[in-house]
């Protein structure tokens, strides 16, 4: 794009370019960058498509592009990503959070809404960007939270996003692997954890693959090692009627139903699915006394 192009023509270059290079969402990846380099929205993208870019906007588009076309996902390039409707910025220690883990929002936000405790404690292990958190307590005004995560930047990532989001008054973030260093009760555990099988990690999608942390991928030989972790300690943490939700990998419900059996908790809601039809979210109560 060495020309001055207009923003529409812009837009139409890149999207062929990365159509050409097999990227899948080429004209949504399109109009983000040339959002982010005309500092625009897609309304103003409309208004103003004959707008001519400036020699640095081009320039920063190319650079941006090339970025794409080696592979670094849109999120990663803008920072930033959406999910449950909210804002949540990226670093290096978190993975990007993906529409599959809405499922597990879902999940908690149902069984919150049966339940009559006024004031609902919920405990997000191994947080990242603390969006499952925030989301929940975005939802929940009377809810508060506690987020953990054994990576220090990967929490100063959380409370930032709780900042910006106007939640950090209800949420705190601890340093600890999984949950080890907290006492409880909660009446709510969220999870979703490192679930890839660490032979499988090297035939992910490069985006992934390359970017994404491997400490928040790799689920150990069968990708079970955290289920194993955080299953136990949750039966610990929650209080007597409690409920633990956890996000799987395709073809592991029955696995981690029987680690859940296996440790005390009754997995009596069906599985439910993301928006492909995979069982995404796994649910654990305890039973009450």
């Amino acid at each position: 794009m060495s020309d001055a192009p207009t923003i529409a023509s812009a837009r139409r270059r890149l999207t062929r370019q990365f159509q050409d290079a097999g990227i899948e969402s080429a004209a949504l990846d399109a109009r983000l960058l040339v959002g982010e380099v005309a500092g625009l929205d897609l309304t103003g993208l409309l208004i103003q498509a004959e707008r001519i870019l400036t020699a640095e906007e081009n320039e920063q588009l190319q650079s941006l592009a090339a970025r794409r076309l080696g592979g670094e996902p849109v999120a990663r390039i803008l920072g930033m990503r959406e999910f449950w409707g909210l804002p949540f910025e990226l670093s290096a220690d978190t993975l990007v959070p993906r529409p599959d883990t809405e499922t597990i929002v879902e999940a908690a936000l149902a069984i919150l809404a049966e339940r009559s405790s006024l004031a609902p404690r919920i405990l997000d292990i191994g947080t990242g960007t603390g969006a499952i958190l925030l989301a929940l307590l975005h939802e929940c005004p009377d809810a508060v939270g506690v987020a953990t995560d054994i990576s220090l930047g990967a929490l100063r990532t959380a409370r930032g996003n709780a900042q910006r989001l106007g939640l950090a008054d209800r949420a705190c973030f601890v340093a600890c692997d999984y949950a080890s260093a907290l006492c409880g009760p909660f009446d709510l555990i969220v999870s979703n954890p490192p679930y890839i099988p660490g032979n499988e990690i090297a035939a992910l999608d490069r985006e992934v693959r390359d970017h994404d942390p491997r400490r928040a991928l790799d689920g150990g030989d069968d990708g079970l090692d955290a289920y194993r972790k955080i299953i136990p300690e949750s039966v610990r943490l929650l209080q007597p009627g409690g409920v633990l939700v956890v996000e799987i990998g395709q073809g592991q419900e029955g696995d981690v139903s029987a680690l859940m059996q296996a440790s005390g908790l009754t997995v009596s809601d069906p599985f439910r699915p993301d928006l492909s039809g995979i069982f995404r979210a796994v649910t654990g109560r305890l039973a009450v006394l």
